[in-house]
C-alpha cells in the first residue's frame, strides 16, 4: 500500500454509532502534537484489518500504540536513517532546516535552502534531529 506523504497521523479507532452517526475518535495525542487542528475538515482513509490479523494481535498492537503515546508523540525519524529531505530555511547559526511528517524539523549542517539532499539521521531529540548530508542531488 502506497501511503501520501500528505499524511498527518495514523492511529486505530473503533467505529461507533451514535444518535443515529457513526464516529470515530481521534486520539487527544494527535491534536497536542500539532498534526491536527479542532474545527478544521480532514480526509479520513478507512483501512480493514488485515484477515491474518486476530483480535489478539490487534489489541497488542493498540496496547503498544498506547505505551509509547504515555511518552507523547514519538520523533518520526530513528537514528541510522536513511532519507531524502529538502532544506526549506536556515536556522540562527545558518544550518539547513528540513520539515519532515508534522513539522518535525531535522538540522542538516552544510546545506542551503532549495537543496535536496539525501541524509543520515545521526542523533534524535524529542522536537528536532541532526542529519549529515550524505548525498547531493540535482
Amino acid at each position: 500500500m502506497e501511503i501520501s506523504e500528505k499524511l498527518l497521523c495514523l492511529f486505530s479507532a473503533d467505529v461507533r454509532e451514535e444518535d443515529g452517526e457513526y464516529v470515530v475518535e481521534v486520539p487527544r495525542r494527535e491534536v497536542e502534537a500539532g498534526a491536527l487542528e479542532p474545527g478544521e475538515t480532514y480526509r479520513v482513509a478507512f483501512i480493514s484489518r488485515s484477515e491474518s490479523e486476530t483480535d489478539e494481535t490487534a489489541d497488542k498492537r493498540v496496547d503498544a500504540s498506547a505505551s509509547r503515546a504515555d511518552d507523547g508523540p514519538q520523533p518520526p525519524v530513528e537514528p541510522g536513517e536513511m532519507r531524502y529531505v529538502e532544506i526549506e530555511d536556515l536556522g540562527k547559526q545558518g544550518d539547513g532546516i528540513a520539515r519532515v511528517e508534522r513539522g518535525y524539523v531535522i538540522i542538516v549542517p552544510d546545506t542551503e535552502v532549495g537543496e535536496r539532499v539525501k541524509i543520515e539521521v545521526t542523533e534524535v531529540k524529542s522536537n528536532f534531529a541532526v542529519g549529515e548530508v550524505v548525498e547531493e542531488s540535482a
